[in-house]
């Protein structure tokens, strides 16, 4: 692994689009979105990055980006979850991995993001049933032998944490989960005081199995590392150690599942590196109480309320809290052994008809990323950065009502035209180590900081 941390962008498989197309079935954010829970709209088209690969490549190597992180859609992969491989989306992806490196782009890969085949979840409940272990393992072992003699980096898994609590608990995100007084959904399926353990769990056997196949099969020729993407709460424990928290274990008590001796060694240190996902703060304060409650949910469970969950949830703006970012550094630089990390995700949230010249975004990156240089100078064991994200892509719980990017998309164009926003041509410069007098009005312009933080990331 890389010794100097390198500037990069990302976005995710939120802009492919071709649903329906060569051979490609559904999954759970299909369904999830087409009955109307994503605050309208669909990934049936996105950004149609499917068709507009080569477009969208020419756009990254304009603006300067040495890597791109995206995921494969596992039921376009193998579009039963298991089974025979579609050879039309083995082409896809060989074709915009072969793009990239052929324009000088590292391709970073993520094997699911919320996106379980729905042929999986029909036929045993997908994250619930210790089936999906072994399917998961089959299909990182396709990605592994046909695009690992490219791809150097992979991460198994996005921010399962968000997902078993999102899906399994609150039953906001797909396959909508939970049960009263936890829901924030109606529902009428699952069981928030334990499904989300046990989906975790799941996880964490089936990243691990994918973990040590690939170091077994693969590393050796390959010479590639695996991780696991967390939003920055929780779960780093297991992975670190091959277990629970005591304080959780005693919480949850016979809810939470327990790892076999053979399970635990296989968790522990299974991963090369842990990507970071961080938008902005929780407070925490006392809830000891809860514990009193016979009824209870990981919430509940932890003795804690997190404040601040409506900020993440919301439509609006992140507030700029890059101080918190920087602890959470130092956390796994100070209790975790300083992993390699790369913050896989960190944006500005404005509403989808915001202006292009998004001041508030540039505002929010030349923040974060001064936070990231000085936790590189502290001593932080930071490998990259990537910022969510690239393009203006369908959000998962936002839908199109909320943007991100660094280039609009004119959902209103049938060619989808893509628009550079101010912090696009902010970003550009700072990546070319250029100094920027792009926003002379907030101030940053000939920022001597952000050239430093430039030369020294490249």
């Amino acid at each position: 692994m890389a010794d100097m941390i390198s500037l990069l962008t990302l976005f995710l498989g939120q802009v492919e689009g071709a649903a329906n197309e060569d051979g490609r079935t559904p999954s759970i954010w299909d369904t999830f979105a087409h009955a109307g829970f994503a605050r309208g709209g669909n990934g049936d088209v996105a950004c149609d990055t499917y068709h507009k690969y080569k477009e969208d490549v020419q756009l990254m190597v304009e603006t300067g980006l040495e890597a791109y992180r995206f995921s494969i859609s596992w039921s376009r992969l193998i579009p039963n979850g298991k089974g025979p491989v579609n050879p039309k989306g083995l082409q896809y992806y060989n074709n915009l991995i072969n793009e990239l490196i052929r324009n000088g782009i590292q391709p970073h890969v993520t094997l699911h993001n919320y996106d379980l085949p729905q042929a999986l979840e029909d036929e045993y409940e997908g994250w619930l049933s210790r089936e999906v272990i072994k399917d998961f393992t089959n299909y990182a072992d396709v990605c592994f032998r046909e695009f690992g003699d490219r791809v150097k980096y992979w991460t198994t898994v996005n921010e399962p944490n968000i997902f078993a609590v999102g899906s399994y608990d609150q039953g906001i995100t797909p396959p909508q989960r939970c049960s009263p007084p936890f829901c924030l959904i109606e529902s009428t399926k699952g069981n928030s005081t334990f499904e989300p353990y046990l989906v975790v769990h799941h996880i964490l056997l089936a990243h691990s199995s994918a973990v040590r196949l690939y170091r077994r099969k693969y590393r050796e020729e390959q010479n590639g590392f695996v991780g696991i993407s967390l939003y920055t709460f929780g779960i780093m424990e297991p992975l670190l150690h091959g277990d629970y928290p005591d304080s959780m274990k005693a919480n949850a008590g016979a809810r939470i599942p327990v790892f076999t001796n053979r399970e635990s060694e296989q968790v522990k240190g299974s991963y090369d590196f842990i990507g970071i996902i961080h938008y902005s703060k929780f407070n925490v304060t006392d809830n000891s109480g809860a514990l009193k409650t016979e009824l209870r949910n990981f919430f509940a469970d932890s003795a804690a309320k997190l404040l601040g969950l409506e900020e993440i949830l919301g439509e609006n703006e992140y507030p700029f809290t890059p101080w918190a970012l920087g602890q959470v550094l130092d956390t796994f630089k100070t209790l975790y052994g300083n992993p390699p990390i790369f913050i896989h995700e960190n944006g500005q949230r404005t509403p989808s008809n915001a202006s292009l010249h998004d001041e508030s975004r540039v505002k929010y990156l030349h923040a974060y990323i001064g936070t990231v240089l000085d936790s590189l100078r502290n001593g932080s064991n930071m490998k990259g950065y990537f910022m969510w994200s690239f393009i203006d892509a369908f959000e998962l719980l936002d839908g199109y009502k909320s943007i991100y990017g660094l280039y609009y998309v004119d959902r209103n164009d049938p060619e989808l035209r893509r628009y550079p926003k101010l912090s696009a041509k902010w970003y550009s410069q700072f990546l070319k180590g250029t100094r920027s007098s792009l926003v002379g009005a907030i101030e940053l312009n000939n920022d001597s900081s952000l050239v430093s933080v430039g030369h020294l990331l490249q």
